[in-house]
Formats: structure tokens, C-alpha cells, sequence
């Protein structure tokens, strides 16, 4: 007796529209848990650790400079995954694992701070820095996790990926700005930076 074949129906993958707005709701719900979790949440006003620095701002100061080059590392090495770079000449094979790990650092590093602030001190609107730094630290756990989702997605247009690492890039670079960039530049007299 013979069989016959069974005919295999082709899974249909949602349009592309779908998936971004996937990406940016899921993004977008990150950034406003945040929010809302800072906001709503008292502040303790604890600075739980402080390792080896003299203070916790000042630990906060060297992680999220720590986050910075790491974030640029990861920036040249995608620059080089994409042929903008040309050095070195031949791409070696483990290039995409030295970016995933570069960021993976970036994002470690990056926790203890966030834990501080929205633990410690909470969302915060006391002036525009304040509020812009708040914002700012809100949107890149968002635009980072919709990045991260991203490079899972098959079939998004060629640009989403940069487009998110970009923007990834650009909230680091603004958040240290707002921060750290300020504490160094505007700390009182006597307060040391480590």
C-alpha cells in the first residue's frame, strides 16, 4: 500500500509592520515600567555599595565610563561587521562575537548604576537635567531591548539594526552627558573623583 506524500503548508510569518511594532511596543512597555516604577517607587536614598571608590556617585561616575567605551568599542567593531572599516583588512571570524560581547559587558556594567538610581533615588523632574538624565535612562533600557529583539527577528528591512544601535549608542553618550560629564565638571571643590 502506498502513501501518499504529505503536502507541507508554508508557515506564514507576519508582515514586517507586525514585527517593528512588535519591537516598538516592547521597547516601549521596558521604557514606561521603568518610568513608572521610578516614579512611583519612594526613593530610599541608599547608596548600597561603593567597592573600592570613596563614594557611590563616584563608583556610578567610572562604571558609566566604563559603559561609554565599551559602547564605542561595540561602534567600531559593528562599523567593521558592515565594511565601513576597513581595518583589518580581512574581518577575522570572531568580530560578531567580540560586538555581542562588547555589549553584553556595556549592558552588565551598566546595571548597578541603574539599580542605584531608580532604587535610590528614583524618576526624578527637580530640574532639566535631572529629568533629562531620568528620561534618557528610561529610553535606552527600552531601545535596548528592542535592539536585542531585533537581531532575533527574521526579515526586518536592513536598517532596523543600525538604526536601533544607534540609537542605543546616542542615549549612552546623552545619559554619561547628563551625568557623569556633570558630576566631573561641576563637583565642589574637595570631592574627589575616585
Amino acid at each position: 500500500m502506498a502513501t501518499e506524500p504529505i503536502a507541507v503548508q508554508p508557515v506564514a510569518t507576519p508582515p514586517v509592520t507586525v514585527k517593528l511594532l512588535g519591537l516598538l511596543l516592547a521597547g516601549g512597555a521596558v521604557s514606561v515600567a521603568l518610568g513608572v516604577y521610578g516614579r512611583a517607587h519612594d526613593p530610599t536614598g541608599e547608596k548600597p555599595y561603593t567597592l573600592f571608590f570613596s563614594s557611590t556617585i563616584n563608583l556610578k561616575v567610572w562604571l558609566a565610563t566604563i559603559v561609554l567605551v565599551l559602547a564605542g568599542v561595540q561602534l567600531l567593531l559593528a562599523l567593521r561587521l558592515y565594511g565601513k572599516l576597513r581595518i583589518p583588512r580581512t574581518a577575522p571570524p570572531w568580530l560578531g562575537d567580540a560586538h555581542r560581547l562588547a555589549g553584553t559587558l556595556a549592558f552588565a556594567v551598566s546595571l548597578p548604576v541603574a539599580y542605584q538610581c531608580l532604587w535610590g533615588l528614583g524618576f526624578q523632574s527637580t530640574d532639566g537635567r535631572v529629568l533629562v538624565h531620568s528620561l534618557l535612562g528610561c529610553f535606552f533600557y527600552g531601545i535596548f531591548t528592542a535592539k536585542v529583539l531585533a537581531v532575533r527577528v527574521h526579515g526586518l528591512p536592513g536598517w532596523v539594526l543600525p538604526l536601533a544601535g544607534g540609537l542605543v549608542l546616542t542615549a549612552i553618550v546623552a545619559i554619561w552627558f547628563t551625568s557623569t560629564f556633570w558630576f566631573i565638571t561641576s563637583r565642589p571643590a574637595g570631592i574627589p573623583l575616585f
